[in-house]
């Protein structure tokens, strides 16, 4: 641990932080589940808002750098290809 009073405020920005993006990437991997379970029991309604909120978490993620442009396209793009396939 730091000895100068501004780097121990630091340190606790820091984990402060570090816990509310783990929470933010739990929430992500949490609604895509939510999409995959959805279209794994043929529920067109309910993957559909799924797919909806799970875009949500991947734009926020984005803003937030939580996860990049290219993970955040390609989730966006395998979840809508998954919904699409429910007759």
């Amino acid at each position: 641990m730091a000895n100068i009073k501004s780097q121990k405020k630091r340190a606790l920005t820091n984990l402060k932080r570090q816990n509310a993006r783990a929470g933010q990437k739990s929430e992500l991997k949490t609604a895509i589940k939510k999409v995959l379970a959805a279209v794994e029991a043929n529920d067109k309604d309910a993957a559909v808002t799924a797919y909806n909120e799970a875009n949500k978490q991947l734009d926020k993620a984005l803003v937030n750098h939580i996860r990049k442009d290219n993970y955040v396209a390609r989730q966006k793009s395998r979840l809508a290809k998954a919904v699409n396939s429910i007759q």
